[in-house]
Order: structure tokens, then sequence, then C-alpha cells
């Protein structure tokens, strides 16, 4: 069987869960939204970890949420599964004039200035147009400036970007002194804005970076939890002392394996 029968066949199934389940019968696209962001979400910790066998199944997962959400329009008569996959199939070939057509791009950075010009071209007012207002804050402040950066709206020099941070940070400690609970929130804001630009001048994402400093944070934090219990007690019954000292010895036997291993 064919990957193109493989995909006719997952259609056919949902179209038959649409028809025959009950909970895929009540389903609408607002209600699976969620699921949707959950299952792309797994697709990003699949990745993260390295593991193909899950990256393929949380793929596939992703995938029947194509399916399923363009089954219910389908069934509204909205719109049909082959309209979108036509609509991809030709916005990939319209983006990319370099490949079906006669302009020259001889590096990513100009593809993606290309692709810029082209959305603007296609009726979008602001470069910053189609930014997902439901996407994670973080990302959503580093694609805004990758988006002004790529019409050249920005720092040449990180040593700059790295002066705003200590401009916001010095700000924030001022409102902080005021006591003013607005002006706190918006220099808060302004502080996560700059460094997450900095993020981009050190070739960093941010998001990337923080969910990873989050895991590293919640695998110590169980440590503790684990270790205490062996000791027979629970973090509500320890000293803030004894945690710490629990979460050093952690980095240092992380710090340890990472150098045998290396």
């Amino acid at each position: 069987m064919t990957a193109l029968d493989r995909y006719q066949e997952l259609i056919d199934v949902v179209r038959r869960l649409r028809k025959e389940c009950p909970w895929d019968r009540e389903q609408t696209n607002d209600s699976i939204k969620a699921n949707t962001l959950e299952e792309a979400y797994e697709v990003v910790d699949a990745i993260d970890e390295g593991n193909d066998e899950e990256l393929s199944k949380e793929l596939g997962d992703l995938l029947l949420h194509v399916v399923f959400h363009a089954s219910i329009a389908e069934e509204e008569e909205r719109f049909t599964l082959e309209d979108v996959e036509r609509k991809i199939i030709e916005k990939l070939v319209r983006r990319h004039p370099h490949i079906f057509g006669e302009e020259r791009a001889e590096d990513s950075k100009t593809v993606i200035q290309n692709w810029e010009a082209l959305k603007k071209r296609e009726g979008r007012k602001s470069t910053l147009d189609g930014l997902p207002l439901a996407m994670p804050a973080l990302l959503r402040a580093y694609r805004a400036q990758e988006k002004a950066s790529n019409v050249g709206f920005d720092w040449s020099d990180k040593r700059d970007v790295w002066a705003k941070i200590e401009e916001e940070l010095a700000e924030l400690k001022e409102a902080e002194r005021d006591a003013e609970a607005a002006k706190i929130e918006e220099e808060f804001g302004d502080l996560l804005f700059s460094i997450v630009n900095y993020s981009r001048h050190v070739s960093v994402n941010p998001e990337d970076a923080l969910r990873k400093a989050v895991k590293k944070f919640e695998r110590r934090f169980r440590r503790v939890e684990e270790t205490l219990a062996a000791r027979g007690k629970s973090v509500h019954e320890s000293t803030l002392e004894e945690m710490d000292e629990i979460w050093d010895e952690g980095k240092r036997a992380e710090a340890r394996q990472s150098s045998s291993s290396s």
C-alpha cells in the first residue's frame, strides 16, 4: 500500500468516525482546537527528546487533526479537504518563485525577505500581520522582532541590545521602588521583550530555551522530592536549606555525568 493509499484510508476512517462514533460526531472545530494545539506541542516534545518513534506517532496525531478539522468543515459545506490541499500547494509554489519561477535566491536570508514581500503583495498591510494572537507570548515576541528585522528594523550590534536590557532592568527597579503595580508590569514586559531581542542576536530561540530550562527545573525538583521521600520525608516537612543541599548535589551529579560522557 502506498503513502497515498494510506492517506485516503485515513480520510475514509475519519469520515466514518464522524458518522458512526457519538463522540466524534459531536465535535466542532472549536471543541477540538485545544486538542490540536496539544498535539502540536507533543510533536515538539518528541523532537526535543530526539525520539523518532514518538515523533512518527505524534505527527500522525497532528495529521489526524488536519483531516478531522477539514472533514467537519466539509460536512457543513464551508470548504473541503481538497480546498485545504490545493491552497497550501498554490501558496508554496507562489512563495517560492526562485524554485518554480524566474527569480533567484542564493541564501536563506533572501528567501525570507522575498517571502515577506510576497505576503505584502498578497494583501497584508503590515509586516507584522499573520501573527496568531493565541501564540505563546514569548514566541510571538520573537517572531514579531524577526519579521521587523527581515525588513531592516533591527540593531546591528548585539552590544546595543544588551545595553537595552540593562536600561529596561534599571527602569523595572525604579518602578518597583515606586511600588506602582501597573508600571512594574509594563517594565517587566519591556525587560522580557528586550531579552527576547538579545536571544535572536545570539541565535537562540527563547521559547525553546525557556522550555528546556523549565524541563531542567522539573527534573531537579523531582529529584529533591524523591530524595526526601527516600528519607521518609516530604517537601512540606523539610527546610529550604535541606532542599537546597539536595538540589546542589543533583547539579554536581549532572555535571559529573556530563563530564564522563563527553
